[in-house]
């Protein structure tokens, strides 16, 4: 195998001679170790601050791994440094990252590594994973980093005059807190597997660096559910939503989430007053009896809150101004003082023990962060028990979850994108695509995105909604692109009409009737570097294939179960190879009922798959 080379460079800015060739910049060789796939390893510095650097390689799985070990006699910041590496670009057309914010699975060049190119990830942002792949679905080249807690930027991109592929870890790029030693992980894959299995193994190896060990889902987490934040925003009253609870438990859903609102007082800014965590008395006057009333109808029932906000104008806001990262008219408290975390974690206690909420919706833990100049600095971290930031968000996050299934082992927790990172695999039990409301392409890239991360969670859509003036067809299209998640809805069913109604409970009929293949079973979508044109889940005993592109030719797959083949194209037919003649081919519409049937022949065919419906393929036994 042809030797390729990586590079760890410790440096701002500075490139060694085997990745600079597009810049004139040069630091100082300090180690080079070889490695068995990837040819030599260089660490460079340009000023290692009294820091030792110990650099090794070794073999995990056919992977390469870089090991740097930092330390020292007393407690400094560690310096800025990086790991680089470079190889032969060949096969390598597309980069995925975890950054739903990016532009799609886009291999940017070299020179514009900043800005929108410029990946990142911490404990509460992002996988620290790259994967560069091409339309065979082949990852030539994979890079992960076994830092999960730290900022840290990475990414890979392409040297504009040889094209090869440049890889990135750049650690402590933010202030961050002194220690004595330090030790990061860079893992390069150059097996060239299958790109979503690449995917899918960087994140187990960052999980198993860590020692993380994913949280328990139970199967209420993957239930379907009604959010009542795009319906209503932050007008919410517990009357309505009683009214809305039987409507979404007559058409199939099994859980509701009350979002923002519940606490809303009148105030001067959109979170000034938040902070004290108590329901509205004009608009909840009991929020037991309304939880009581939920369940009543036939639902479970999560609350929201947002985790880090303090407002100037919330009645404990004198309590804790003196324990914030950022003060202003909405603060963020500083996790790494006890009596924060004790008084969140008594508050999310209070709405699942004493309200008797099911779980909660737990957001904005990515505000957690340091400014420019850390407050603990000017009183030498007085009364905090933490000086990391990240560690006493872990710390946080994980007494939550303990102390919440004493409550109820069951408890369901909800997290959203961005903080999807592999930490956050161990509070919660779901985790949602980022707000995209009426976009189904953007939720259906979303969802693909978190299936390959998040191992046994449940991966939830962004909350669906639609235009009344929609089609029936047109009505199905949200569902259909988010039907390999579980399905969230945001719409006053009160005002939606018979027609969509009819859409909503078929389609809800069939995620549940097919859900140990579209959420349990083996995960298949295709081309990420084109929204995921089709994908496909698979059961012992059958395989459902959702199709999203007019004319995108899919594969039925081996003849050895029924496959069910969703038309989400906005036009009637389906281009489909099938690999027997098939015994018989049933037609449905959008409402699930039968349309006709057919016959075809083995090979590259188009079926007459109605517009928002689905073929049933049987073969012969």
């Amino acid at each position: 195998m042809k030797k390729h080379v990586i590079a760890v460079l410790v440096a701002a800015a500075a490139l060694s001679p085997l990745v600079a060739d597009v810049m004139d910049q040069k630091a100082a060789v300090v180690k080079t170790v070889e490695t068995s796939f990837a040819g030599t390893a260089e660490v460079t510095c340009d000023d290692a601050k009294g820091w030792t650097f110990d650099v090794s390689a070794s073999v995990d799985d056919g992977r390469d791994v870089v090991t740097v070990r930092l330390s020292r006699a007393d407690d400094a910041a560690p310096p800025r440094f990086g790991v680089f590496f470079r190889v032969s670009g060949a096969g390598v057309q597309n980069v995925w990252t975890s950054n739903h914010r990016a532009d799609g699975a886009h291999l940017w060049p070299r020179l514009w590594w900043g800005g929108i190119s410029q990946y990142h990830s911490e404990l509460a942002y992002n996988m620290p994973i790259a994967v560069g792949f091409n339309s065979a679905g082949v990852a030539p080249v994979a890079m992960a980093c076994s830092e999960a807690m730290e900022h840290l930027v990475f990414g890979l991109y392409a040297e504009e005059r040889s094209c090869d592929v440049i890889g990135r870890c750049e650690f402590f790029t933010k202030p961050t807190v002194a220690r004595k030693e330090y030790v990061a992980k860079v893992m390069l894959d150059r097996r060239g597997r299958d790109w979503a299995e690449t995917v899918t193994s960087c994140s187990r190896w960052v999980a198993k660096e860590n020692g993380f060990k994913t949280a328990y889902a139970p199967e209420s987490a993957f239930d379907p559910l009604y959010s009542t934040w795009y319906a209503f925003l932050q007008d919410v009253h517990a009357d309505e939503l009683e009214e809305e609870a039987k409507l979404a438990a007559g058409i199939g859903m099994k859980t509701m989430i009350l979002d923002d609102g519940w606490q809303k007082v009148e105030s001067k800014g959109f979170y000034t007053a938040t902070g004290d965590w108590m329901p509205v008395k004009s608009r909840f006057p009991d929020m037991k009896a309304h939880v009581a009333k939920v369940h009543a109808a036939g639902l479970k029932y999560m609350l929201w809150l947002s985790v880090p906000f303090m407002g100037c104008e919330a009645k404990n806001y004198q309590r804790f101004k003196k324990m914030l990262l950022t003060d202003g008219d909405t603060g963020v408290l500083d996790p790494r003082f006890p009596e924060v975390r004790e008084y969140l974690i008594s508050t999310y206690e209070r709405a699942v023990g004493e309200w008797g909420f099911d779980g909660l919706k737990l957001d904005f833990i990515d505000s957690f962060g340091l400014p420019a100049e850390d407050p603990a600095l000017k009183d030498d971290f007085a009364g905090r028990d933490f000086r990391s930031v990240p560690e006493a968000l872990n710390r946080l996050m994980k007494d939550v979850r303990a102390r919440l299934v004493k409550i109820n082992p069951d408890v369901l927790l909800e997290f959203r994108q961005h903080y999807c990172g592999p930490a956050i695999l161990q509070y919660g039990n779901m985790i949602r695509a980022a707000d995209c409301p009426a976009d189904p392409t953007a939720n259906r890239r979303r969802i693909c995105d978190l299936r390959l991360t998040s191992d046994t969670i449940a991966v939830h859509s962004d909350m669906l909604v639609w235009s009344g003036n929609e089609t029936p067809e047109g009505a199905a299209l949200p569902i259909l692109n988010v039907l390999f998640s579980t399905i969230q809805y945001s719409m006053i069913l009160a005002k939606v009409s018979p027609e969509h109604r009819r859409v909503i409970a078929s389609w809800l009929r069939f995620s549940q009737e097919h859900r140990a293949s579209l959420l349990k079973g083996a995960f298949r979508p295709h081309h990420p570097e084109l929204g995921y044109t089709w994908i496909e889940g698979e059961s012992a005993d059958e395989r459902v294939i959702a199709v999203y592109a007019d004319d995108v030719c899919t594969r039925a797959g081996a003849a050895d179960r029924p496959v069910f083949l969703v038309n989400a194209t906005g036009r009637a037919g389906v281009l489909v190879e099938l690999a027997a003649k098939p015994e018989k081919v049933e037609y449905f519409d959008v409402f699930g009922e039968k349309t006709g049937e057919a016959a075809p022949s083995s090979g590259l065919v188009r079926l007459a798959v109605p517009a928002s419906g689905y073929a049933r393929i049987g073969w012969a036994k």
